[in-house]
């Protein structure tokens, strides 16, 4: 329900030869005080195209406006401005029976029908622990496919693991050199992230053991049995471990297909780009050149004859248009990766794939430690697991300490925790660069999610104590100041997650339910909610759509809402 589309409408209809119904919902504005209506229209722009003063069209537009039959009780002629006032006892009794009889269900939409997208989400690198870096494209990936599927389309989350690259032929390297299979076998992951480290710190007092690394996986590119050997125990560790990661995060995907599945495919891509004439050498190496795009050219081929991963995305991408039939294929990657991505879509246009342009790169910044880039090679990071754990345990503390009677503390102390760290990262715009901090990511007041679980936690507490709702909306004057922007924040749900899909940016829902949750607090705190009175029906009936809104917006950000806390 949105009463903006009404009042463009409204609008629309006298004003169809000289304004669109865009430009109309571009120029309408809140006014700064209620008693000038709750939607404004100003009139200088029509003012520029009738050449008419902007009062004098406000006086001759207002009694133009048909409002039989809607929710606007009143329309004024205000200076330049056309103020429309809302029947808001009308609007929010229907607002209201709409959220409570949908349920979860509302703000679902449907203009996503019938199309598919592809989102390339996580993909971690094997043989390391999952970093807090990699937490990003999970969660802002997970949230942008609910968000996406809420508006109708079918998505295939696509976990495209790093896992295939020079980087492996140095492990195995290291592995042959200096691993001792029983310490790995014990505790794969940080062994291999040990050696990993070690090999780098070693190749910079001796640079030979950089080409022993490209030997080894030029030795795994040929299928040698036991460079293929080590890769696959690697591998088969690796996702066991990130596993255990996915179920904390409550995230599934649909694909684990990682780099390794196109490297067969990878000759027939240079095949391709080679009678089409786009191959060029370049140093030894084969390459696309993007001089008329004002790109450097994408390396296709490296001198030693191993490929690249731009090879790899290259089979990756018409794979996945081949298979899935794709309206859009999303990368959740990160804003170092632009220029790749450029380049790979680039080169899948001068292949002749009309649909290169479907390609979209969901860009975000980096989870910064000490203002730094966090970096595996050189054992500067923060692993995801040890995060959850803490911020788990921290909420275990919190509960023990505020409700140590509530029951299933642990359960309740996960939603909070994880939910925590996810709401962290959400919050923020997804281009801006963060940083890591337990203190900001682990409070339990302000702009975080225990914030907004607690609001939940409190709603439902008082619709268990009233023991019922009712049909009934009939607010009391007294109550508007307070419900009021609450019945605004919850007419615009729909819009908002509307605003979030466009824009790929999950953090438009997250500062939406802060607002809310705000607006909420404040009229817990000034109406007397379970006072026994003819109001207490609609009041009851506010706070249920607000637990509907706040948990549905949870969710849709992929975080859990406990019913106690």
């Amino acid at each position: 329900m949105n009463y903006q589309n009404e009042i463009i409408t409204i609008l629309h209809q006298p004003l169809q030869n000289k304004l669109s119904a865009e430009q109309i919902e571009n120029l309408i504005e809140t006014p700064k005080h209620t008693h000038m209506g709750d939607v404004a229209l100003p009139c200088f722009e029509l003012s520029k195209i009738e050449r008419k003063n902007p009062a004098q069209i406000a006086l001759e537009l207002a009694p133009q406006l048909n409002t039989e039959n809607t929710i606007i009780s009143q329309v004024e002629a205000a200076g330049p401005y056309v103020n429309f006032f809302l029947d808001k006892s009308q609007f929010a009794t229907q607002l209201l029976k709409t959220i409570i009889t949908e349920g979860q269900q509302y703000g679902t939409q449907s203009y996503g029908a019938g199309k598919t997208i592809t989102m390339d989400v996580s993909h971690p690198n094997i043989a390391k622990p999952f970093s807090m870096g990699h937490l990003r494209s999970t969660v802002i990936g997970n949230a942008i496919g609910n968000l996406l599927e809420k508006t109708g389309y079918n998505v295939e989350r696509l976990n495209y693991l790093g896992d295939w690259g020079t980087q492996f032929g140095k492990l195995i390297a290291a592995y042959k050199l200096w691993g001792d299979e029983e310490k790995v076998r014990a505790n794969p992951i940080q062994e291999l992230l040990n050696l990993y480290v070690y090999f780098h710190e070693k190749a910079e007092e001796d640079s030979s053991l950089d080409q022993l690394g490209r030997d080894w996986f030029k030795k795994l590119e040929q299928g040698d049995e036991e460079a293929t050997k080590l890769w696959k125990w690697f591998r088969e560790e690796s996702l066991e471990a990130f596993q255990t990661i996915y179920d904390l995060l409550h995230v599934s995907f649909d694909s684990y297909k990682g780099e390794s599945s196109f490297h067969a495919q990878s000759d027939q891509i240079i095949e391709m780009l080679d009678q089409k004439g786009l191959l060029e050498e370049s140093d030894g190496a084969q390459v696309v050149r993007l001089d008329d795009l004002n790109m450097p050219p994408a390396l296709i081929k490296k001198s030693d004859g191993t490929t690249l991963y731009t090879t790899r995305d290259l089979a990756a991408a018409i794979y996945r248009k081949e298979t899935y039939q794709h309206a859009e294929s999303l990368y959740v990657v990160g804003n170092e990766q632009s220029l790749h991505f450029n380049q790979v879509r680039a080169v899948l246009h001068k292949l002749g794939y009309d649909w290169s342009d479907e390609i979209t790169h969901i860009a975000f910044g980096m989870m910064l430690k000490d203002g730094k880039k966090m970096s595996t090679r050189k054992g500067k990071v923060v692993f995801l697991e040890e995060a959850l754990e803490k911020a788990i345990q921290y909420a275990k503390e919190n509960v023990e300490e505020k409700n140590p009677d509530l029951a299933q503390k642990d359960e309740v102390a996960r939603k909070i925790g994880v939910g925590a760290v996810i709401f962290h990262d959400l919050k923020n715009d997804r281009r801006n660069d963060i940083e890591f901090s337990y203190d900001e990511m682990l409070r339990f007041d302000g702009d975080t999610a225990p914030y907004l679980q607690y609001t939940y936690a409190r709603a439902k507490s008082i619709l268990r104590k009233a023991g019922a709702t009712s049909t009934s909306y009939q607010f009391h004057e007294a109550d508007w100041n307070y419900a009021w922007p609450i019945i605004q924040k919850l007419a615009s749900f729909p819009e908002v997650i509307q605003q979030a899909v466009y824009y790929y940016d999950p953090s438009k829902m997250a500062k939406y339910l802060l607002k809310l949750a705000q607006h909420f607090n404040s009229y817990y705190a000034n109406v007397r909610i379970l006072e026994e009175s003819p109001y207490q029906p609609s009041r009851l009936a506010l706070v249920e759509s607000v637990s509907v809104v706040i948990k549905e917006g949870l969710s849709l950000l992929g975080i859990e809402a406990p019913e106690e806390m």
